[in-house]
Parts: C-alpha cells; structure tokens; sequence
C-alpha cells in the first residue's frame, strides 16, 4: 500500500468547497432572489481573489507555478492519459490537464463576475454603479436629468450584459461539467479518490 502525503491544505479545500455551493446557490438565484444572487456573487469574487493571492504565496501544491504546464506538456499527458500507456510521471498536484482546467475556471469565473457587476451597475448599485450612472447622466445646474435617449441606451446595455453575463455563467458550468469528467476518468486511471483527497487534504 502506497503511503498517503497531504498534498491539499485547508486553505484550497475551504476554496473549493465554498465555491461549489456558493456557485450553484448563484446560478440559481439569478432570476427570482436577487439580492441572495448578488451576494453570493460577491462571496465569489472573494473567494477566487484569495485562491489567487494563495496561488502566488501559498503551500507547494497550491501554487501556481507548481500546475502550470507547457501545451506541449498537456497535450502529451492528453495523449498518454487516453491511450493504454501507463503515465510516467505520477503528478501529486493536479496534473497537466487539471491545471489548465484550474486556470480555465478562474477566468470564466471572474469574467461572469465582471459581467454581473455591470448589470448590477447599470441598475443603479454595486461598485460599478456610478461610472454607469457618469455614462448616462447629464448635469444641469444643481439638478440631474435623465434624457428618454439616455434610459433607453442604459436599458440596450443592460440587457447586453445580462445576456453576457448569461453566456459566461452558462460557459463555467460546461467547464465544470468537464471538470467533474476529468476527476472521474482521473480517479479511475490513477486509482486515486479525487473527491475524497479534496476533502481530507491527503492522496496516495
């Protein structure tokens, strides 16, 4: 039996875990429980904010540099992992392919959460809602007007955002559905629990 190394600190499993429930808690508020969608997507944003800064100056396994391969890498690794050669190399952290994967998620996710605060913004709140209010205001002495032309283009660009916040957020959970693929065929292949080694920290 192969002796077990802890390879996820608590930092990324705490990261992983809010981010699963946090993300499916704002997918599917999105239409109905409004406030409940957008501080979910906050508590998002911070999370993918820590996981960035952790991959920068956190444990081995946890950084960046440790998962980020070559594309000629990744595509040798896609072409041993599908075909009946056994691996080389055993990665402990995430392999070639899971670290682009990693990366993959964390823009989707930023760029949805980007898209988001423009809705929000152009409705008039969050932290992007005065540079949408400057777009489309005009000032007259003391008093703010609001021309028919300027709440019809606010209503076209708010509807373009929500239309590409819309795309992204349905985009990251095709990359989580590929995501879940690759754990499963990974698990199997390697003969490793993936899932179990997010939650104890420890892998063989």
């Amino acid at each position: 039996m192969r002796n077990k190394i802890y390879v996820w600190d608590k930092v990324i499993r705490f990261f992983h875990w809010n981010l699963v429930l946090f993300f499916i808690i704002a997918y599917l508020t999105g239409d109905d429980l409004e406030l409940l969608h957008v501080y979910a997507g906050y508590y998002i944003i911070g999370l993918v904010t820590v996981r960035i800064i952790w991959g920068v100056i956190g444990t081995r396994y946890a950084r960046f540099t440790q998962f980020i391969c070559s594309p000629t890498t990744v595509a040798s690794y896609l072409k041993n992992f599908f075909s009946r050669k056994q691996d080389e190399k055993e990665y402990l952290g995430h392999n070639p392919a899971g670290g682009w994967m990693v990366i993959a998620l964390l823009l989707s996710i930023l760029a949805t959460s980007y898209s988001g605060l423009k809705v929000y913004g152009l409705e008039g709140s969050g932290p992007l809602a005065n540079a949408s209010l400057e777009q489309r205001q005009m000032h007259v002495g003391s008093f703010i007007k609001v021309s028919d032309d300027d709440d019809h283009d606010n209503h076209e660009d708010e509807e373009y955002w929500e239309e590409i916040h819309e795309f992204l957020a349905n985009l990251t959970v095709l990359l989580i559905i590929l995501h879940i693929a690759g754990v499963v065929l990974a698990s199997k292949k390697h003969h490793q629990n993936l899932v179990r080694a997010m939650i104890s920290g420890y892998k063989k």
